[in-house]
């Protein structure tokens, strides 16, 4: 085992040192040994650790949903259906947000050709508040 200062796990993790403590103290990572100076002493399994994190981030997961898949990961009686079955909700989760999105952006090209057509912030819904109807 070779041992690692906080810097280098950082360095070689591509992950900053505040993160580093953060996912310690959220448990993401193993509380790491202690050198007699009273430094945090890392093994190569912290930056592949990171690395999990990382990636699973760039794939949307947060952070309680990546302890999830890591306590599923590392457990060698967990299946990959388990993990398979995350990797759906996921996808399920990014299909909305899709659909969110493409919607909103409807919403602002309709602003749009409005303010194209109008070129006045009169009735602007960005500039003014919508003007409720009234029922009588």
């Amino acid at each position: 085992m070779t041992a690692m200062k906080i810097g280098e796990v950082a360095k070689r993790s591509s992950i900053g040192i505040e993160t580093i403590r953060y996912y310690e103290r959220e448990g993401l990572l193993l509380e790491p040994e202690r050198r007699p100076s009273g430094y945090r002493q890392y093994d190569e399994s912290t930056v592949e650790r990171l690395e999990y994190i990382r990636r699973a981030k760039e794939l949307g997961f947060t952070l309680a949903e990546i302890r999830e898949l890591m306590e599923l990961s590392f457990n060698a009686h967990a299946g990959c259906d388990h993990i398979r079955q995350r990797a759906e909700a996921k996808i399920t989760d990014i299909e909305e947000k899709i659909r969110s999105l493409q919607q909103m952006k409807r919403s602002l090209d309709k602003i749009v050709q409005r303010c194209r057509e109008k070129n006045s912030t009169d009735d602007c819904p960005l500039v003014h508040k919508p003007k409720r109807k009234t029922t009588q």
